[in-house]
């Protein structure tokens, strides 16, 4: 079955973030190893990175990944930008070999003054530049996106000429939101349109190429193009495509992470659970073990 988990605030040392998983009862987990709207990152102490590695592998919490800052954008026309952007997303790839991470999920960009298409070939030929000097280590999970704005990434082909424009192939996943294939266009919430959206999936990138999945209910409607959290089963996405992901046999090997909104804007206790995560995987958990009419039930 999936292992779920959340993304956890590393509040405290980036062990506790382990510690919350395991708090939590979860057995994957996703952090950002600095902040995630600053460029700047402190350096990672040699003893608290070998008291993450020692804590996740004593708790079994695994895969963990991390998420790269949203200030980097490798589709930047600007090339002071672009060239800043690499250098980040170098530097998050350090930090997850580090930490023995999994992946670091990226948002592929934005073209903003440019155009869709020398964007994605921007975006292609920053990560060639990226995993020049890289033979192994921390994969690059490209995440679909909403598509708000001039944001890429929001169609399968987009991930597709993406990767097809790498040489690193082998070093690149993908990460899929159940919120942003709703918001672009991919309607999960019926099952004809999950069975498509996979389908279509497997035709542009391949299902071997998923990584990870986040687990995020949507504010809004299926082809709004807005990237808007909402807790499990209170959105469009609904109770019963989350049902679908957590029992489809093609997904069962995959961690699934929550996105979804906080109660608490920082952890109380040091290990305190968060009350909104607890109940949106408590819901998840129900499935699992659920019949296909007890989750329409539901």
């Amino acid at each position: 079955m999936p292992r779920l988990g959340a993304h956890m605030s590393i509040a405290g040392g980036l062990p506790r973030a382990v510690e919350r998983a395991q708090a939590a009862n979860c057995n994957t987990l996703q952090i950002f190893t600095k902040s995630a709207s600053q460029w700047r990152a402190r350096p990672l102490p040699a003893d608290e990175v070998s008291a993450f590695r020692t804590t996740a592998n004593d708790l079994d919490i695994n895969p963990i990944v991390a998420h790269a800052s949203y200030l980097i954008n490798l589709a930047a026309p600007n090339p002071v930008l672009r060239q800043r952007s690499i250098n980040a997303l170098t530097d998050e790839l350090d930090r997850g070999d580090a930490l023995g991470l999994l992946g670091v999920v990226l948002h592929p960009g934005s073209y903003t003054t440019g155009t869709e298409e020398s964007g994605l070939h921007l975006v292609a030929d920053a990560i060639n530049e990226v995993f020049a000097a890289r033979e192994k280590g921390t994969q690059l999970l490209l995440e679909h996106t909403a598509g708000q704005g001039t944001n890429l990434g929001h169609r399968f082909e987009h991930l597709a000429t993406i990767i097809n424009g790498t040489s690193a192939k082998k070093r690149l996943g993908v990460c899929l939101d159940t919120c942003h294939l709703l918001a672009a266009g991919y309607n999960i919430a019926t099952a004809d349109g999950y069975s498509r959206t996979f389908e279509d999936f497997e035709t542009f990138v391949g299902l071997d190429r998923l990584q990870l999945i986040h687990l995020n209910d949507s504010k809004h409607p299926c082809g709004s193009r807005r990237d808007r959290h909402e807790h499990i089963g209170q959105g469009w996405v609904g109770l019963e495509a989350f049902g679908r992901l957590l029992k489809d046999p093609q997904l069962a090997h995959l961690p699934m992470v929550l996105e979804t909104p906080k109660e608490q804007r920082q952890p109380g206790k040091p290990t305190e659970v968060d009350p909104a995560d607890l109940k949106n995987l408590n819901t998840l958990r129900q499935f699992i073990d659920a019949t296909d009419s007890e989750v329409k039930k539901s």
